[in-house]
């Protein structure tokens, strides 16, 4: 539970194995120790030694995005402790444009992970916080979720349906003390871009943790990364579709 001056203490990520989550809990840490409750499909692989010299305790959970019967037990043993401050849903799946579009097998392995098995989480960490009665959850989306290009239109659909999900989750707590943080950046430099040409206005995973710190402190419902990709993002939704052709 938050201290006296609002320090966030406890944070669960699903996707304990994300640059970004772990960027974004060694920001957490800059404002002192905290317990990081980390949910992967390997969670005794994760390497966590960086974030407990700076002072994190860290739990690990088993956690797979698709296998969505078991995420009520996942939450079940992650709250079964002290309130959790912070719910971050960090993981998802790339996958592969050129492979994706024409198996179907695949195209539905990223849809699990990306969307049901977001979708999925999101609702159980709802329950949880309004249950506490207070807690931030924060939803990795992208600006690919913004408008389907020729280039990654089955990764960009995976990510539209979150954000509109997390958009209704939003209204749906507006009068709670339960708060959903969209994040949407651009192109980050992970290992999951790794090879990938780097798009304009590219960011970092620190870039997008300072931003998340940020947000979920002020209580802003969106957050881009950049802040300029909002402008980009609606030059997108208004260009003809032959132009996306080749995007």
């Amino acid at each position: 539970m938050k201290d006296a001056v609002g320090r966030i203490q406890r944070v669960l990520v699903l996707g304990g194995g994300s640059e970004i989550a772990h960027a974004t809990l060694a920001a957490l840490l800059e404002d002192g120790p905290l317990t990081a409750i980390l949910a992967a499909r390997r969670p005794d692989e994760l390497e966590t030694a960086a974030l407990e010299r700076s002072g994190a305790s860290i739990e690990r959970i088993a956690f797979d995005a698709r296998a969505t019967a078991t995420h009520g037990d996942v939450f079940e043993r992650a709250f079964s402790g002290a309130d959790i401050d912070l719910v971050l849903i960090a993981f998802g799946v790339l996958g592969d444009q050129q492979r994706d579009e024409r198996d179907a097998t695949t195209t539905v392995e990223v849809a699990e992970t990306n969307f049901v098995g977001a979708v999925s989480a999101l609702t159980h960490a709802t329950e949880r916080l309004r249950t506490q009665g207070h807690g931030t959850i924060v939803v990795l989306s992208s600006i690919a979720g913004q408008r389907s290009r020729r280039s990654n239109y089955v990764y960009g659909a995976t990510k539209a349906g979150l954000d509109a999900f997390a958009q209704g989750v939003q209204l749906a707590l507006a009068d709670e003390e339960v708060h959903v943080m969209i994040v949407r950046p651009g192109f980050v430099h992970t290992r999951m871009t790794a090879g990938l040409k780097g798009a304009p206005f590219s960011v970092s995973a620190a870039e997008v943790a300072t931003a998340i710190v940020e947000g979920a402190r002020n209580g802003t419902p969106v957050v881009w990364v950049p802040r300029k990709l909002r402008w980009v993002a609606a030059v997108l939704r208004a260009l003809p579709a032959p132009l996306l052709r080749r995007a």
